[in-house]
């Protein structure tokens, strides 16, 4: 096993999807599964013995949903991340969780080599959501906050939890003048929810190279993870 591998606890009331997950993460050695949970108040308990690097939390769960318990979860492990892995599509669901601090919003019906892949990202500090919830957040925004385009920088920086600073540095001066024609392209990908497997294929271009673009928009706009910039493309018409 790795010298440090990514300390997992797993909330989930189906137990053979907990068994499932367990074997497949065993196989990997970059994680470890610590503990595993059917419901909010045996993964308290397991938090008060162990403090894992990331908790893998389902959103149906009896007694207390999955998303109303993040806060709870977040004081007895403070520095774990919170990852939301459930079957529901809903973008009120997906909402509240990104409002209640969760660190990014999987499927169910996720590849298992994206989900470990994902599971690194997350717990090296970026956000992630499922391509396919993508469109729907971006959707339920300009719902409740009317017209993107013509909101604060701060009210786009609330939404996907980032500094206001951050965002208005990300969408002052035109920052789209600082991309070039293809990373504007991939940026409208980005928007439409796209994964770089996606835009790869729709550009006839290596998914390497999107995913050097995808770092270089990031960069240039002043942002951390795709979920931002395809919001920030919608707010600017791009999709």
């Amino acid at each position: 096993m790795n010298a440090n591998p990514i300390t997992l606890m797993l909330i989930d009331d189906h137990v053979l999807f907990r068994r499932g997950l367990v074997a497949l993460l065993g196989q990997d050695e970059a994680f470890q599964v610590l503990c595993e949970a059917g419901d909010i108040g045996e993964a308290m308990r397991c938090l008060e013995r162990t403090q894992p690097d990331l908790i893998l939390l389902d959103n149906h769960l009896p007694g207390v949903k999955g998303v109303d318990a993040i806060e709870s979860l977040r004081q007895l492990a403070p520095r774990a991340r919170i990852l939301m892995l459930t079957v529901s599509e809903d973008a009120h669901d997906l909402q509240q969780a990104l409002r209640a601090g969760a660190d990014g919003y999987l499927l169910k019906t996720i590849d298992a080599d994206e989900l470990a892949a994902a599971l690194v990202r997350v717990a090296g500090g970026t956000s992630v959501v499922s391509p396919e919830m993508t469109t729907k957040l971006v959707a339920a925004l300009r719902e409740t906050a009317g017209p993107i385009a013509g909101a604060a920088p701060g009210d786009v920086a609330t939404a996907m939890s980032t500094s206001d600073g951050d965002a208005r540095a990300a969408i002052s001066d035109d920052p789209l003048e600082r991309l070039s024609p293809r990373e504007r392209e991939i940026l409208v990908c980005l928007a439409r929810g796209a994964s770089n497997k996606h835009i790869a294929r729709e550009l006839d271009i290596a998914e390497t190279t999107v995913k050097i673009h995808v770092q270089h928009i990031l960069r240039k706009l002043g942002l951390s993870s795709r979920v931002q910039a395809a919001v920030f493309a919608s707010s600017r018409g791009l999709h």
